[in-house]
């Protein structure tokens, strides 16, 4: 299912809608392979590894992009061959469908950009 998630299209998150309850976030993280819950399922993160600092770069600039045409933004760490990347929805301070919509769409990108290889 994740492919489904990856076509999807972020919806706008005004506030105001409660976070994911901790089941909801499981049976989406199933469809969102290699990313875990953190800081209480609160938040999405995995760490990606690359074949050098050009790629790990490449892959920051590439979630970049997307966050933007999506309107939803993530922390992104990185350095020589890996990057971190975490999202949360900070309006409702947790997890909303549109991280895991935003999770597969990064996994697809870096499987692009050869991640692991």
């Amino acid at each position: 299912m994740s492919e489904q998630l990856e076509t999807q299209t972020c919806t706008p998150c005004r506030g105001g809608v409660p976070p994911l309850e901790r089941a909801e976030a499981e049976t989406l993280l199933a469809d969102t392979p290699g990313w875990t819950l953190a800081d209480d399922a609160g938040r999405l993160e995995r760490s990606f590894t690359f074949r050098n600092f050009a790629q790990a770069l490449a892959f920051a600039n590439g979630v970049g992009q997307l966050a933007e045409a999506q309107g939803h933004h993530p922390e992104i760490s990185f350095g020589w061959g890996h990057a971190t990347v975490s999202w949360r929805t900070k309006k409702i301070k947790g997890l909303h469908r549109n991280d895991f919509i935003m999770a597969a769409k990064t996994s697809a990108l870096a499987e692009q950009l050869g991640e692991g290889s």
